[in-house]
Order: C-alpha cells, then sequence, then structure tokens
C-alpha cells in the first residue's frame, strides 16, 4: 500500500531536511561551539582572508543548511539545492578530513544524489 516511489522519494527528502534543519538551526543557537569544535585553524585563517569572521562563516553554514532543508520540505528547487549540499559535504570532506564523525557525511552524500538522479523528482511531493 505504502511501498510507491512517491512515498519513497519525500520520506528521502524528509530524512535529508531534518539532518539539515537540526543542524543548520543549531548553528544559530550555538555558533560558538560550531566554530571552536568543528572548523580546523587552517580554515579559520582561510576564513579571514574574506573578511568574515568565524562566527559570521558558521551563520552562513547555518542559513545555507536551512536553505536546503526548506527546499528539500518544500520540493521547491530540490535538485539544485541538492547539488549544492553535495558540494558542501564534499567540501567538508576534503578540508576537515575523513573521521568517525564525517564519515556520516557520505552517507549524506548518497541520499542527495539519489534526489538528484531520482526519476520524475520534480514533482512537489
Amino acid at each position: 500500500m505504502f511501498t510507491s516511489s512517491r512515498y519513497s522519494y519525500l520520506a528521502l527528502r524528509l530524512g535529508l531536511a531534518a539532518v539539515f534543519l537540526w543542524f543548520g538551526i543549531d548553528k544559530m543557537f550555538h555558533p560558538s561551539y560550531w566554530l571552536n569544535a568543528w572548523v580546523p585553524q587552517g580554515i579559520q585563517s582561510l576564513i579571514k582572508g574574506f573578511s568574515l569572521t568565524g562566527l559570521q562563516f558558521i551563520y552562513i553554514n547555518g542559513i545555507f543548511e536551512i536553505l536546503v532543508g526548506l527546499s528539500l520540505v518544500t520540493g521547491v528547487f530540490t535538485k539544485f539545492f541538492s547539488v549544492l549540499a553535495v558540494l558542501f559535504l564534499a567540501g567538508i570532506l576534503v578540508f576537515v578530513g575523513i573521521s568517525e564523525v564525517t564519515v556520516r557525511d557520505f552517507g549524506l552524500i548518497g541520499g542527495f544524489l539519489a534526489v538528484i538522479l531520482w526519476p520524475n523528482g520534480n514533482r512537489r511531493f
């Protein structure tokens, strides 16, 4: 009864949205934690070259993650934001490295690739 590609696609989008909304919203409430715990010193130095503070960088990341989550929930520009999310997650893996924490990003990348490649995935449901 519920084994349809329509519901599978919805479940995939909502699951990815939950992760991105959770992290994006948390960055708005705890930016110092995210900066100090997750952004390597080399990246923080690079950020200063763009005339940004570390906290501004975290807020920008949070806004981006919230936009990705909202796109997945609403079905608006889903493929576009999914491509951006894959690039974002790949960048994290490159700059932060692969660890027991960042390995989850491989699963998220796989989920976003499924959204990008989903046939008829441009439906709004």
